[in-house]
């Protein structure tokens, strides 16, 4: 699974983004999707998440009620739109892909697919 992130850049506070991510390749194979994000000097945070079958959606604390993550099957991409930015919401946004599939014998296979990182940064 390949991964295609777009959007970012700079904002004011109390403004928004929109963060997409189209996925290419085995797409077949893709359990859920979200978003991650990380700071200079902090570890890598999930931000938002979407089942690719139930369409559930989870958020981190952090974000709820100002992020909303949403899929397009048609297009296989996922889009993060991001209102009400906050300084603290500066970060590095990582796109993944998690994917399950059987293969042959029956046993099961997980993998992790990141896309590249794209820059979000909110001025106060």
């Amino acid at each position: 699974v390949q991964l295609q992130a777009s959007g970012g850049g700079l904002v004011q506070a109390g403004g928004s983004l929109r963060l997409s991510c189209a996925a290419s390749g085995r797409t077949f194979s893709i359990h859920r999707m979200g978003w991650f994000r990380q700071a200079p000097g902090k570890e890598r945070d999930l931000v938002a998440r979407v089942m690719w079958s139930s369409g559930r959606t989870s958020y981190a604390d952090s974000v709820k009620g100002r992020f909303t993550i949403s899929r397009d099957d048609a297009k296989n991409t996922v889009h993060l739109q991001m209102n009400s930015l906050k300084p603290e919401d500066t970060a590095v946004y990582y796109c993944n892909a998690d994917t399950l599939y059987p293969d042959y014998s029956g046993t099961w296979h997980a993998q992790k697919y990141w896309g590249q990182g794209t820059q979000v940064t909110v001025s106060s």
